[in-house]
């Protein structure tokens, strides 16, 4: 029986040669790049930081992680972390959709092909050009937003500099370089919706916004699902904006998990920096799981 079923394995494995041997390449590059650092970096959060780096490292067991839980600034961060995440995923999601609804509507017509290459511009810019430049737009000496707020006679924008809207500043450049990505996913699903159902609830006497909400709204699942588990792995991550931007200030208002991590590895405490890495991994396995699990139960294809 075991032999037959080796030999029916074989057999199967030939007859998708192809397909394997292009998989293949693929597959050695995910776990060499991608699942071995990884498992490294969980082996390393259990090492003490002296001798994390060393062949024979001393084993601590879990004291890297009882040490930055009773770390209050780890404890902030990682609550400033998880909040700005949401803030973050409804903001790019909303505002995504409804561009790529406006896009999709009748009201565009001329240029609507420019427009979504502008839209989605952003999103292929390098991320420290972009968030550089936002740097700039939000400097309160010479900065174009506080300069237009000026000319409008509006109260001067905070920005990078107040600890009370640096983090709606990050926000605004994050949701400029990302939001393209994901109004491209809402306008694909838009563009295979069933458009005879809207035509004849329109017939059945349904208001646009019956049609929106019952109609079409309900087909976008699968384009809602995509971007939320992508826009929150994105966003929990949150990195490269804040090294750009505000270096975790003003008052570590925008201190998130990964330049937290990112300060300790780089004074050498290598085990509590691959520690909190490893809880910030762990957040987003369970989250993009438990997303997942809650669209197939509540029928998402």
């Amino acid at each position: 029986m075991a032999l037959s079923r080796l030999s029916a394995t074989l057999r199967l494995l030939w007859r998708e040669r192809i397909f394997y041997a292009f998989v293949a390449p693929f597959a050695v590059i995910t776990i060499l790049f991608g699942i071995w650092p990884i498992l490294l970096s969980i082996q390393v959060s259990f090492t003490a930081s002296a001798t994390a780096l060393r062949a024979t490292p001393t084993w601590v067991g879990f004291a890297n992680y009882w040490t930055i839980f009773a770390d209050p600034l780890f404890t902030t961060s990682l609550w400033r972390t998880l909040v700005y995440t949401g803030l973050s995923v409804v903001a790019n999601l909303a505002f995504a959709l409804a561009l790529a609804v406006l896009l999709d509507s009748t009201l565009l017509r001329r240029g609507n092909m420019a427009i979504r290459v502008a839209l989605f511009l952003p999103v292929v810019t390098p991320d420290v050009a972009g968030y550089v430049v936002w740097r700039w737009l939000f400097d309160r000496s010479f900065g174009a937003v506080n300069a237009g707020l000026d000319m409008l006679g509006l109260p001067a924008f905070g920005g990078l500099s107040s600890p009370a809207t640096a983090t709606a500043a990050i926000l605004i450049a994050e949701l400029w370089h990302h939001s393209g990505f994901y109004m491209l996913i809402f306008l694909a699903n838009l563009a295979i919706r069933d458009k005879q159902l809207e035509e004849a609830a329109a017939i059945d006497g349904a208001t646009p916004w019956q049609i929106w909400r019952l109609i079409i709204l309900p087909q976008l699942k699968p384009a809602l699902l995509i971007n939320a588990v992508y826009a929150t792995i994105q966003f929990l991550k949150t990195f490269t904006v804040v090294v750009v931007m505000t270096k975790g200030g003003p008052n570590d208002q925008t201190n998130f998990v990964s330049y937290y991590a990112y300060q300790l590895f780089d004074q050498g405490r290598y085990g509590e920096a691959t520690a909190m890495a490893t809880i910030l991994f762990s957040i987003i396995i369970v989250l993009s799981l438990s997303m997942l699990w809650i669209s197939e139960r509540s029928g998402t294809k």
